[in-house]
């Protein structure tokens, strides 16, 4: 269980897929960047599976079916079923329909994910606002249309409740960094003020249908956004492992104020297999493997060799500890051109 203010990375002497007994997994940043599978993936999470761990795929993603994605993975050589995959859609679809009356109507402006995931639930998704719906929906959708949008405005504007799958900001692609549901939503607030009810992570509807359908008693959530994936796991109380193969650069994690600090850091999904090094107090700093990392006269400095990672590691603890002064992020880009970050 997380700390209720982490001061430094956790070490754990056993491989991390030996230590919990489910792995919680972002897709998109983690597992694929769009339709590739990112380096080590595969085979990282092939061995772990073959261990005993149970892989879960969870995703803020609504806009996919669980099939779909299920088909995805195992296109890539992960054999994957669809009961392995949890989507923001299905803990919006729970959220809605213990708020509506059963077989309401729910104007849905997403994609097949989340019109699936709203009649799982005994719910009939619709088009317009003028179908006289119960709740308003929002999931990402690719090729979601303004009128569309307009739709969902015009519904919020009416005082139909409002709700969103994830508000994600952005979604990485093969191409790069393109906008998210969250982007969607914002338009839409823009036009209808207000805000929406959210079930994706990092909010608690999110984790409680991860555990409802997976049935983690010792989950390790995996992922590569701060705001999302390691703010869901400090919100849900469970460990988490960031990759850094997504969108957090190391910058960022160094800055991460509490609820975004992560029980582990790594560079990709190799880090299952391994034990991860202890980060060390010592003498008013830190130490990871040849590293030694501390804030002296307000600045935060690092000395020593070894790799870039155990580097890393231990000027996320200096860093950690010095926060709330406001003086160890001026020279946070020399400390990490020292390590090769």
């Amino acid at each position: 269980m997380n700390e209720q203010v982490r001061r430094r990375p956790d070490g754990c002497r056993r491989p991390l897929s030996e230590a919990y007994d489910t792995a919680l997994l972002d897709l998109d940043g983690v597992v694929y960047a769009g339709g590739q599978a990112i380096a080590h993936a595969v085979e990282s999470l092939t061995s772990a599976r073959d261990g005993g761990m149970h892989l879960a795929y969870v995703t803020n993603n609504a806009a996919r079916t669980p099939q779909a994605v299920a088909d995805q993975l195992s296109g890539f050589g992960l054999p994957t079923g669809p009961e392995d995959v949890i989507t923001s859609a299905q803990a919006v679809a729970r959220l809605i329909s213990e708020q509506v009356p059963a077989g309401a109507r729910v104007l849905a402006v997403g994609g097949e994910g989340l019109w699936v995931a709203l009649r799982e639930r005994g719910l009939e998704p619709v088009r317009s606002a003028d179908d006289d719906p119960a709740a308003v929906v929002q999931g990402f959708d690719p090729t979601l249309d303004w009128e569309r949008l307009a739709e969902a405005a015009y519904a919020v504007q009416r005082g139909v409740p409002w709700f969103a799958s994830n508000t994600d900001l952005t979604i990485p692609k093969e191409r790069g960094i393109a906008p998210g549901n969250g982007a969607l939503v914002e338009v839409v607030r823009t036009a209808a003020g207000g805000s929406p009810q959210v079930a994706g992570k990092p909010q608690p509807p999110m984790h409680r249908e991860t555990v409802l359908r997976t049935g983690a008693r010792r989950p390790l959530v995996i992922g590569d956004r701060l705001d999302t994936d390691i703010e869901g796991a400090t919100n849900g109380e469970v460990d988490s492992l960031l990759v850094l193969t997504g969108v957090t650069t190391p910058a960022e994690l160094l800055a991460a104020p509490p609820q975004h600090r992560p029980a582990y850091v790594d560079e990709d999904l190799r880090g299952l297999l391994a034990p991860q090094p202890e980060v060390a107090a010592d003498d008013g700093g830190f130490r990871c493997g040849g590293w030694r990392a501390e804030v002296a006269d307000g600045a935060l400095a690092v000395t020593g060799e070894g790799t870039p990672l155990d580097g890393l590691r231990a000027l996320c603890a200096a860093a950690w500890t010095a926060a709330g002064d406001g003086s160890c992020g001026a020279d946070a880009g020399k400390a990490l051109g020292r390590i090769g970050r």
